[in-house]
């Protein structure tokens, strides 16, 4: 069967469609927001970047245990050999029917949280290129966890309201792009079933809240990332005439790359080339190579 992906923007998109007037999708919000609150700050307090989930990994495992899967931890295999992948997979078996995938990504971005919020990120850390970063749940990632794990526990407390199987796929990795390939590579579908429809976790800036957006296929940008090195031949800053500026090159290489999406494609298209990081050089008079 050919599968199906969607984008479920909810604590408990799952709970509207299945629950009945006896138990409301609202009462049992009102049960559970307690303690999903008190899971999302905990997770946002304390962020992981991409690929070193470690503690975000254990919390989701507990918390699908609880709410009666099988889980797995540890899966997944990077392509990056001796990394360690902090997938988590739960299963909720109940008779028969479709297979359902849920997932919901775990990681945080590199960036200082200036929020003020009295569960801010304080965290501070090596990136795995050796810099110091600050690290913050800066895309939500921390809310969708919170709304996957209510989401367990509510089609936990409606079993009998339907039949099937749910995967439920916490993805390290997400904002690195390595984790759904590392997923994929260590056999997901072979070992757990590929599921007849995929529903992905993920909030929306532009939705009011309390409203829910659904859509079938692709909702949000694929993103390709790539790092360019630029070689020179370098000198003192004095001389430029006798260097090779990698610097001024990598300048210019920026501009041209923002014509990539004006004057290369369809502007009907949409594509966005951004450049979020660039770094060159020792010292001010000095032209690197």
């Amino acid at each position: 069967m050919k599968i199906r992906s969607f984008s479920i923007l909810s604590v408990l998109t799952l709970v509207s469609a299945l629950a009945t007037a006896q138990q409301t999708p609202q009462s049992l919000a009102d049960a559970e927001l307690p303690s999903l609150l008190a899971i999302y700050k905990d997770v946002h307090t304390h962020p992981e970047l991409s690929g070193h989930e470690e503690r975000t990994a254990a919390i989701v495992a507990k918390e699908l245990r609880a709410a009666g899967c099988d889980v797995t931890e540890n899966f997944g295999k990077y392509d990056k050999p001796n990394l360690k992948c902090y997938g988590v997979i739960g299963v909720m078996k109940n008779g028969e029917g479709a297979t359902v995938l849920v997932r919901t990504d775990m990681d945080a971005l590199p960036v200082k949280e200036e929020t003020g919020l009295p569960y801010a990120s304080k965290v501070n850390t090596k990136n795995d290129s050796g810099q110091e970063v600050c690290v913050m749940h800066a895309c939500g990632h921390d809310a969708h966890i919170a709304a996957f794990i209510g989401t367990a526990r509510a089609l936990q407390h409606l079993k009998d309201q339907w039949t099937g199987t749910i995967i439920f796929v916490g993805q390290p990795a997400e904002e690195a792009i390595g984790g759904a390939r590392a997923l994929l590579k260590g056999g997901l579908y072979d070992r757990f079933g590929k599921p007849n429809f995929a529903l992905g976790f993920h909030d929306k800036a532009d939705l009011e809240t309390g409203r829910i957006g659904v859509t079938e296929g692709y909702t949000s940008a694929n993103v390709d990332s790539v790092d360019v090195t630029v070689r020179g031949v370098g000198g003192h800053g004095g001389y430029p005439h006798k260097t090779k500026d990698p610097v001024v090159l990598a300048a210019e290489m920026i501009n041209m790359w923002q014509t990539i999406a004006s004057r290369e494609n369809n502007p009907i298209d949409p594509i966005v080339v951004t450049v979020g990081s660039i770094h060159g050089g020792t010292k001010h008079n000095i032209i690197p190579d």
